[in-house]
């Protein structure tokens, strides 16, 4: 009789089962589908690329939760009493999926208040890279060599953020020493004709030359200069107008010193 009993509840729930599960494979597959719809019609609509992202995300999650509560439903699964319960348990689980819950959140504001866009180039957390998503968790940066850093986005939310797209001119620093009997109006002279010949280097701001330090070998100097942040790293743009330099240096004769050391030598007696 046990084993009738069984058989004929387990006859009834199969089918249940089975459109639970046909509810739930289909949900997320329409989820899918209108979050790739939202998010083409947001881009058409030239809506900003974070809060298109962030309506295409809750759009895909709301349905994802929809289709799952349709599909525990068709079980029987009580959905009022398992929320009441979890109320019950919400302020323990709040604790323990606080860093979760922060780096949700935080992304959230992230994408609304959009202090970068993606694609754009910053610094954040010791990082400089390109920024590729931001997802639930993290903020996914492509660095200049290639790495891929997941940053909490807790973390980026908190910390000081250099946006460099947002900046179209960048000034480069460029420190560099001559020899003690060099003529330093000359110096400056055939400094900023060569900075200034170079075609990325812009003409307003102008370049100038500050002579700062007496060094142990060299007079030293920083020659600043502006570039197009969209045309030019600053690296490139610094080993660039450094060849400059040492050619215009050689062609004029200036010296380029090296650190020397003398060292006294006492014999000792006998």
């Amino acid at each position: 009789m046990t084993w009738e009993i069984w058989l004929d509840r387990l006859l009834t729930f199969l089918p249940k089962l089975f459109a639970a599960l046909v509810i739930l494979v289909l949900g997320l597959y329409v989820a899918g589908l209108v979050a790739n719809i939202v998010l083409r019609w947001l881009k058409r609509r030239q809506v900003d690329e974070e809060v298109a992202l962030l309506l295409a995300r809750v759009s895909r999650w709301g349905l994802v939760a929809l289709a799952v509560t349709m599909a525990l439903q068709q079980v029987g699964f009580q959905i009022t009493a398992f929320l009441a319960g979890l109320g019950a348990v919400g302020f323990a689980l709040g604790f323990a999926l606080q860093d979760v819950s922060q780096n949700l959140v935080s992304g959230i504001l992230l994408l609304l208040m959009q202090p970068f866009d993606i694609g754009d180039l910053v610094e954040v957390q010791g990082y400089t890279g390109v920024v590729e998503d931001v997802n639930l968790r993290a903020t996914e940066l492509r660095t200049l060599d290639g790495r891929l850093v997941l940053i909490p986005n807790a973390d980026v939310f908190t910390a000081s953020i250099v946006n460099f797209s947002r900046t179209p001119r960048r000034r480069v620093d460029l420190e560099v020493g001559v020899g003690y009997d060099s003529d330093l109006q000359q110096v400056q002279e055939v400094t900023l004709q060569a900075v200034r010949a170079l075609p990325f280097v812009l003409n307003d701001p102008a370049p100038i030359v500050w002579f700062h330090t007496f060094g142990d070998s060299s007079i030293n100097l920083t020659v600043y200069f502006w570039i197009e942040a969209a045309d030019l790293l600053v690296p490139e743009a610094r080993s660039r107008a450094l060849q400059a330099l040492f050619q215009a240096y050689n062609a004029a004769g200036i010296d380029i010193p090296f650190p020397i050391r003398t060292v006294y030598l006492q014999s000792s007696g006998g």
